[in-house]
């Protein structure tokens, strides 16, 4: 039998991998009382109808969590084999999430959201630590969590604990609250101030030509896919799950979106990692009417 124990943060995507995992054959139950884990889990390791199964384990379960980590060790001494998938979120996103769908967290009662996450994550930290595998939904679309559960229980794809985003944007809008490395090109001539190329964007050809004519665009590039190149590694190896990395300039049109593109075609194929990109301001000068 093909065991996983799906788990992880209220509101970081439980419910929709659920579904996704149905359809990619496994049979699932959500919500399992904890004191049932190891009868169900020998009841349908002797059934040969459902050889890929799926149990879900959450904060719903009450107090009942301190009795898990027992229970999973019984398991594993009795050669009952599993995996867990742990689905994670950053907190802000969380609450974004619940004031979305105007829910109340499981363990927040009367509190703010903020303190029943904190007490979440304090409950089912073990199990973060504990899983085979760690997928942040923070910067997910709904598609890209599917194929990122594809590549794992379909493809069989080598599992890829690290998810890169690479995101332009323009200072004027502000830094990208969640950016670990941010990296700042005003430095380099402005497009903005040739009339001709004002209208184009930093994908298209007329700016690249112009941005990346300069030496110094050609050295910057070199130097921090150099530093991402020997960060990512290591940060693979401390067990850390999302890297975004930002390039700002002014606007967010121009100079950070074309070395953006210019970074994510430099680190694309590297199968260790996955990556992403996302051009945050791309088009908020042509809203705005300048």
């Amino acid at each position: 039998m093909n065991l996983l124990i799906l788990t992880g943060m209220s509101g970081a995507g439980k419910n929709t991998a659920f579904k996704m995992l149905e359809d990619m054959g496994y049979y699932c139950v959500d919500n399992l009382p904890i004191q049932l884990l190891k009868s169900f889990v020998e009841l349908a390791d002797s059934d040969a109808i459902h050889q890929k199964m799926v149990v879900g384990i959450d904060v719903r379960n009450g107090t009942a969590m301190k009795l898990l980590p027992e229970i999973l060790q019984e398991l594993d001494d009795d050669n009952k084999h599993f995996k867990i998938l742990f689905l994670d979120a950053e907190d802000d996103i969380l609450i974004k999430r619940y004031k979305e769908t105007r829910r109340n967290h499981p363990l927040s009662g009367r509190e703010r959201i903020a303190a029943g996450i904190q007490k979440e994550r304090e409950s089912i930290g073990f199990l973060k630590d504990e899983a085979d595998y760690v997928i942040d939904t923070t910067h997910l679309l709904t598609r890209e969590l599917k194929e990122e559960l594809e590549k794992i229980f379909v493809d069989d794809a080598e599992y890829k604990s690290l998810f890169v985003t690479i995101i332009s944007f323009g200072f004027k809008y502000g830094i990208p609250e969640d950016a670990d490395l941010v990296f700042d090109v005003r430095f380099l001539p402005n497009p903005y101030y040739d009339t001709e190329l004002r209208p184009f964007t930093g994908n298209d050809k007329p700016i690249k030509d112009f941005v990346l004519k300069y030496d110094e665009a050609q050295i910057f590039l070199a130097k921090v896919t150099d530093l991402i190149k020997f960060l990512i590694p290591n940060y693979i190896k401390e067990g850390k799950n999302q890297l975004v990395i930002a390039v700002g300039c002014t606007g967010g049109k121009h100079r950070s979106v074309c070395l953006a593109d210019e970074i994510f075609d430099t680190l694309n194929g590297d199968e260790s990692f996955g990556l992403k990109i996302e051009h945050r301001d791309i088009g908020k000068d042509a809203l705005r009417g300048k």
